[in-house]
């Protein structure tokens, strides 16, 4: 199989072309025509997941996560994102990238989010998933349900200390605050993302919505290695008409350790 077979694949299942106008999905280092020998799959691209990718052998790495996501006019080892991306063309590593197409592909981030989150009845497009508790849950018994569901710390930003009942709830993960007003539009009385910019918080406030904030990496972790186990099954599934008898790795590289609570 080489990385055409592999981009062919990745492409029918989180179409490229759906990504935003600003974003830098698809092949971003590497060759369409060298052969797969593994794939591992990670949030982003960091000198540990690099590390593993090696000790497991991975020439393919497959991110959320784009690097190069604004213009670069020079690739030196002099900054954090020049040496990554010098050391994966050293190494023959071929990066792809699914982003915004990921977001909102069936199946992908926020379809995955609103899953683990316990929703039922889900709907939306594009960047949010609105859905229904299975029963009706006051806001600390959501808050305690989230935060172990999604293994982090909630912060809650409301207008009242007091404990409403909640039946629907809306997310958008990673900084999708900007897409309140959506939420809002489906009826939704909390709005859970992975950042929460303060004036979106200020009018949710204003709206009687609840905003939490569960962190980026909290909200799309999970979506990322759920990709990764679908890409496995096709993978396995098509096997023999692709040459190719490897398996994706996913990275459990926790990206916890970048933030400290204070």
């Amino acid at each position: 199989m080489k990385v055409s077979d592999l981009y062919a694949i990745l492409d029918s299942m989180a179409p490229f072309g759906t990504q935003e106008s600003f974003d830098n999905s698809g092949l971003l280092t590497g060759s369409m025509h060298q052969e797969v020998q593994g794939i591992l799959a990670a949030l982003d691209v960091t000198d540990d997941v690099l590390d593993e990718a090696e000790r497991k052998k991975a020439n393919v790495i497959l991110t959320h996560h784009p690097l190069m996501f604004s213009p670069r006019k020079a690739v030196t080892e002099d900054d954090f994102e020049g040496r990554l991306l010098c050391r994966l063309v050293r190494r023959k590593i071929a990066l792809i990238a699914c982003h915004t197409n990921l977001d909102q592909a069936p199946g992908g981030i926020n379809d995955t989010l609103a899953s683990i989150c316990g929703l039922r009845n889900i709907r939306g497009e594009a960047f949010v998933r609105t859905g229904d508790l299975p029963v009706p849950l006051t806001l600390s018994q959501l808050i305690g349900l989230l935060e172990t569901s999604l293994r982090t710390k909630l912060r809650v930003m409301a207008s009242s200390p007091s404990d409403p009942m909640v039946r629907r709830v809306a997310v958008s993960s990673g900084a999708g605050s900007s897409m309140w007003e959506e939420a809002r539009d489906a009826g939704a009385q909390v709005f859970l993302s992975g950042e929460i910019k303060h004036h979106h918080a200020l009018a949710m406030a204003g709206c009687g919505m609840i905003a939490l904030e569960a962190g980026h990496f909290a909200t799309e972790n999970p979506g990322i290695l759920a990709f990764a186990d679908t890409l496995r099954r096709t993978l396995q599934s098509r096997a023999d008409s692709l040459e190719w008898k490897g398996d994706v790795m996913k990275s459990e590289v926790q990206a916890y350790s970048l933030y400290t609570d204070l």
